[in-house]
């Protein structure tokens, strides 16, 4: 066989540096141990399918990597459609989703919970009804324990201002006790040491391998060089380069038998000698007729069924982010500090505005900063100017700053995670994140309002105050389901508040405020540009609660002494005054229910679209036929 053959090669090439530069940097690493349990993980229909025809078929689409190979496995990517190869392997065990559970590289948590609330929430999405609360309480204790974190269980994930949060290593081993929740029979990890100094890689993998033993579980993890106690810990070892198995089986075979004669091969060679000597093996053989067996059997998948009801989850995941905004300084307190300060600034400028004739510009210019402008901040305009500070004594205001743009983009992350493991749908997280969020929402509103509404003067009356308000409040819903939208589509947040910004600014423009509505081209910034910006019926709202009421002095020569507030909005600000203020008002609060809908729309597209174009992007090219006939005679 080929470690008989080659045991002195098989070693070399493990530890030997440059084997991650051969193999890492171009397609696959040098090391991926396909099961860790009690016994032989040879037996399994599943790991004897994972294999040369299962790595061959992901060479042609993904080049390899890890990660993809993991994450089609498991069916967790939507990137890449599983081959038809896939899904007959994952219908060997694929009889509930609870049987399996993945742990992606990056450790994908909400930092403002503590590992307790971490875990139980994560418990209350994925356990199902039939559990009492104490006992999904009980379930996630137990879990914590056993991968030992006790100790953590009430710190912060990320910490907060007075302390650091947990250690990276406890931050893999709670993503780990979030999917062994469900106590799933098989479990993938991308990577589970990667960031990890070698005491905590040991530790980490040591607490998977009790975990394996003591419940019949089948692990399967990829590793790029592990230390000589964490490689130790494996019962099985599949070593693959390019797409090819170099070694399968289990890792008392690599023991290293003839050192001498390793130090005359590199490592490109020993590569090559032993993916040939691997194929002429048994052990290859019977792999590759046993993918043969899988792939004729035709079996239908099974359909995964949500643990929890639709309210269950629409209340844990309110209860949830309404936690991470309280805890987050970013996500709304910072903003509402911001609010604040412009407010009494736009107070103190305008202060005490009175009725000229001069003051009805003056208002609209106030009421348009308010409807345009601290939306637009909405969004941030930070992250570019944050990412380029390097002073270590500004690191506290480069957090804070950061935390403003971040934030939605980071909980968008937890969402896309959580959505694709299957804990809940779309729904779900489009409503308990809008009324989560609508508190808070509501109090950056109001007191900000508040602090610069009597400043200046503006239309006196507890009425036109709460009109102010929930025109504010409304553009601000319309711009988190923008940001919604834009998140759900964009890879990374700094992209994302580049586009929310370049949408808001092209509303902005086409409001009514910066060009007249008369005077705005027709094609385009007026038709629709103009229609379905929110800020024209921001500002006529604003207009109307303002001016209607109100008389001015009239700057005309030989015309009325008077000019009406009527007339101000009609004329002056050539705003639609055919219906009432709260038809604004209503029509803003559609475009909160209309822009949260197309959230939904595009991450239920995205899920479709997405594999169709990556497989048509990879397809590969057609090969055209030539075809050489006889030449004529003369």
């Amino acid at each position: 066989t080929c470690r008989q053959a080659y045991p002195f090669l098989i070693s070399d090439v493990i530890r030997r540096p440059t084997v991650d530069h051969v193999c890492g940097t171009s397609s696959l690493c040098c090391c991926y141990p396909p099961s860790l349990h009690v016994g032989d993980a040879r037996q399994s229909p599943f790991i004897r399918s994972i294999n040369t025809s299962a790595v061959r078929e992901f060479d042609d689409k993904d080049d390899c990597g890890l990660d993809s190979f993991l994450g089609n496995l498991h069916l967790f990517r939507t990137s890449a459609r599983p081959t038809a190869t896939t899904k007959l392997e994952i219908q060997q065990y694929h009889q509930h989703h609870t049987s399996k559970a993945y742990v992606t590289q990056d450790d994908i948590l909400m930092t403002t919970l503590t590992v307790r609330e971490a875990v139980y929430y994560s418990a209350q999405l994925q356990l199902p009804k039939t559990m009492t609360t104490s006992e999904k309480r009980e379930r996630a204790e137990t879990t914590i324990r056993d991968m030992g974190l006790q100790a953590a269980m009430d710190a912060r994930i990320g910490g907060n201002l007075s302390s650091a949060g947990i250690s990276g290593g406890q931050k893999r081993r709670v993503s780990i006790c979030i999917q062994i929740l469900t106590r799933p029979k098989l479990l993938f990890l991308d990577e589970p040491t990667s960031g990890l100094d070698s005491a905590a890689s040991y530790h980490v993998m040591n607490r998977i391998v009790n975990l394996a033993k003591h419940d019949g579980r089948t692990v399967l993890a990829s590793i790029h060089q592990p230390g000589s106690d964490v490689f130790a810990l494996f019962d099985d070892l599949c070593l693959l380069s390019d797409g090819k198995t170099v070694y399968f089986g289990p890792t008392s075979g690599t023991n290293e038998e003839d050192g001498s004669s390793a130090s005359l091969m590199n490592a490109t060679k020993a590569i090559d000698v032993l993916t040939t000597a691997y194929k002429q093996t048994k052990t290859c053989q019977y792999v590759e007729r046993r993918v043969a067996e899988i792939c004729n059997m035709e079996r239908d998948l099974v359909e995964y069924r949500m643990q929890v009801s639709f309210l269950t989850q629409v209340l844990v995941l309110t209860k949830r982010s309404f936690i991470n905004m309280h805890r987050d300084l970013g996500y709304y307190w910072l903003r509402l500090a911001v609010y604040i300060m412009l407010g009494v600034c736009i107070g103190t400028m305008f202060h005490d505005i009175g009725r000229s004739y001069g003051s009805i510009q003056a208002r609209g210019s106030v009421l348009m900063f308010v409807g345009g402008f601290l939306t637009f901040m909405a969004i941030g305009g930070f992250p570019s100017f944050v990412e380029d500070m390097k002073v270590k004594q500004l690191e506290i205001f480069r957090t804070c700053m950061n935390l403003i743009a971040n934030s939605f983009f980071s909980n968008n992350k937890i969402f896309r995670a959580e959505r694709l493991n299957g804990h809940y749908g779309v729904a779900a997280f489009m409503i308990s994140n809008t009324l989560s969020s609508a508190p808070f929402l509501a109090l950056v509103s109001l007191i900000p309002a508040a602090s610069g509404y009597y400043l200046i003067g503006l239309q006196r009356g507890f009425d036109h105050f709460v009109f102010f308000c929930l025109v504010l409040f409304a553009s601000m819903m319309v711009v988190e389901g923008l940001m919604m939208i834009v998140a759900s589509i964009v890879p990374n947040y700094l992209m994302g508040i580049i586009s929310g910004a370049g949408i808001q600014g092209l509303m902005l423009l086409s409001g009514g405020f910066f060009r007249l509505p008369d005077d705005l081209p027709k094609p385009v910034w007026k038709y629709p540009t103009y229609y379905i910006a929110f800020h024209k019926y921001a500002n006529q709202g604003y207009y109307k609660n303002e001016f209607a009421g109100l008389t001015f002095p009239s700057n005309q020569a030989g015309g009325a002494a008077t000019i009406t507030g009527e007339e101000v909005v009609r004329d002056y600000w050539q705003m639609e005054v055919g219906y009432s203020k709260w038809v604004d008002l209503a029509i803003l609060f559609a475009m909160v229910i209309i822009y949260r809908l197309l959230f939904l729309v595009v991450v239920k597209m995205s899920e479709k679209v997405k594999p169709l174009l990556v497989e048509l992007l990879n397809a590969p090219p057609k090969r055209a036929m030539q075809v050489v006939g006889q030449p004529l005679e003369d």
